[in-house]
């Protein structure tokens, strides 16, 4: 006969039902203890009288069996839900509010630990509504790397999407006008500088925001093809089976859209080369390759980062001339050089630094049998050298940096690469998305899509509004910078976010080594026409500081940052 346990019920109940038990069960704990038991403690009474279902309270002298049995040890039922109690509002206001009052923030606070846990085992739900529901995410000292600030630090990452939370409601940035939209589109064009009070008491009737919000959404593609996604490339084999794709089969339609993109690839470079475009991103169905100007990121040079990589891409470039390094690659505790394309052997060499060939040999000489040991052959050695650099492939340790001229060298290398469309598969024949902040030839004004939500969530003392702006599509870093200006104006400067990011351009956020530190005046100046605004120029200008990883999590409170990767 199984043992009734007190303190719960194993079983489903109707709401009245559960009221009335719970109501009988506060009035009990709030009487006196029975003569011979032991008292509850001060907390535990507390639990009990704010209605939160505990676990019976252990005997102490282990009666009833002398093993510890009885209905006190008993095993409660892992299966029996023990949160489903009605909300704060339906309770009967008995017991001492004091302690009500500790008992429920206890609760909150064990429900925000785990929410958090929970966020970064599975940080790509898309359910708005969950979302929502989670409370706002607490920062520790060791999830943020930094102190308060009033600034972000730069990411250059791609995101895939933004999900910002606010106690106001973000309805200013729904149903924009038609002038309003064009206004966004003739400001964004022109790279009209717009500068926000620092807090608008009606976002909604503020045309300059609206007008600001729909500017900073705005991105060009190339090529477009409105039935085919074409960001995120890097496993997207999936999302593109099944659709349209007249140019797998025919070299000839294959033949027009690579010289095509090959135009728009080279007006991007040139604009980048004249400090014109600040940077773009060129995304292949293997890896992502970031190009930046000079002036970005601490550098005094074009610089580009190529990731993830294989073997066989680094041996192609040396091949070609190209010079390039690998920055995250260490080994006996000194960075590795810069690998040379001029001559094969040299550059293994240099990359791989294992024992000399020599003296891994001359014991044998010594002992006097180097004639009867068959050494490894050529092919043997080399195949010994190169494991550990096959061993990095597909990693972020694999990133390549390529700088100055030698960008070129890139340039006209992928141009002529086969490798660098898919043979086979649903990508096949298609050429690599070129994305930019600015318009190039040949591309294609594309709009991030944005759109708010209001839901109510449960909180210690009933139900509350939650805002919250959710924003996808290929986010690049100035469009994040721009969102983040406009929401601290419009949410008065008390917002937070959640940011998804396309994991292979996590690394880009990685610290370069320079040559020479830049005059932050004099790279304002010289980037003044990139089309972006001053502030998010100046943010895009500081040195990387995230390393590997990327922003995941944002909170403002009275216009101060925290943040955590």
């Amino acid at each position: 006969m199984a043992v009734s346990v007190p303190g719960y019920s194993p079983g489903f109940r109707k709401p009245p039902a559960t009221l009335r038990l719970r109501r009988k069960r506060a009035r009990s704990h709030g009487s006196a203890a029975a003569p011979g038991e032991q008292p509850e403690p001060a907390p535990r009474r507390a639990a009990l009288a704010a209605g939160l279902l505990l676990r019976p309270f252990p005997a102490a002298g282990g009666g009833g069996g002398g093993g510890g049995g009885g209905p006190a040890a008993a095993r409660r039922n892992p299966f029996a839900r023990l949160d489903n109690r009605p909300p704060a509002s339906a309770e009967p206001p008995d017991g001492p509010p004091g302690g009500r009052q500790e008992a429920q923030a206890a609760f909150v606070d064990s429900n925000q630990e785990n929410d958090s846990l929970w966020e970064e085992k599975f940080p790509e739900r898309t359910d708005v509504t969950e979302l929502l529901q989670t409370p706002q995410v607490s920062f520790s000292e060791s999830d943020t790397p930094s102190s308060e600030s009033t600034e972000l630090p730069v990411d250059w990452s791609i995101k895939t999407r933004l999900l910002f939370t606010s106690s106001q409601p973000f309805t200013w940035a729904d149903h924009l006008k038609a002038q309003e939209e064009a206004q966004g589109v003739i400001q964004h064009c022109r790279a009209t500088e717009v500068t926000l009070p620092q807090s608008i008491q009606d976002p909604r009737l503020s045309t300059q925001l609206r007008c600001a919000f729909q500017q900073s959404l705005i991105y060009w593609l190339h090529p477009a093809f409105p039935w085919l996604p074409l960001f995120p490339r890097i496993g997207a084999d999936r999302k593109m089976a099944g659709k349209i794709s007249p140019w797998s089969n025919d070299e000839t339609l294959q033949h027009i859209l690579m010289s095509d993109w090959s135009v728009s690839f080279t007006s991007l470079y040139n604009l980048l080369k004249t400090k014109l475009c600040p940077y773009f991103y060129v995304c292949t169905y293997q890896f992502t390759i970031l190009f930046r100007a000079a002036g970005l990121a601490g550098n005094d040079v074009i610089t580009a980062l190529i990731s993830p990589t294989t073997r066989g891409i680094r041996e192609a470039m040396k091949n070609e001339g190209i010079e390039f390094s690998l920055p995250l690659i260490k080994e006996n505790g000194h960075e590795k050089k810069k690998a040379s394309g001029t001559s094969l052997g040299h550059g293994e060499e240099q990359v791989i630094s294992d024992e000399d060939e020599d003296e891994s040999f001359s014991w044998l000489e010594e002992m006097g049998v180097q004639d009867k040991i068959k050494k490894p052959d050529i092919l043997s050695i080399k195949l010994r050298k190169e494991k550990h650099e096959v061993q990095m492939d597909h990693r972020p340790e694999s990133v390549v940096l390529v700088k100055g001229m030698n960008t070129l060298t890139l340039l006209n290398f992928l141009i002529n690469s086969k490798s660098l469309i898919a043979s086979s598969g649903p990508q096949a024949g298609l050429p690599p998305t070129l994305l930019s902040p600015v318009a190039f030839r040949g591309a294609t004004m594309q709009m991030l899509k944005a759109r708010s939500v209001n839901v109510k969530t449960q909180a210690v003392s009933g139900y509350k509004d939650q805002f919250s702006l959710e924003i996808t599509g290929p986010i690049m870093p100035h469009s994040l910078h721009s969102v983040t200006m406009l929401l601290r104006s419009s949410q008065n400067g008390s917002f937070s976010a959640g940011l998804y990011t396309h994991e292979p351009t996590a690394v880009f956020n990685i610290c370069l080594p320079v040559n020479k530190v830049l005059d932050k005046e004099t790279v304002l100046e010289e980037l003044a026409n990139c089309g972006l605004h001053p502030k998010t120029l100046d943010q895009l200008s500081q040195t990387p500081i995230l390393g590997k990883s990327s922003l995941r999590h944002v909170e403002m409170n009275d216009y101060v940052y925290n943040w955590r990767s």
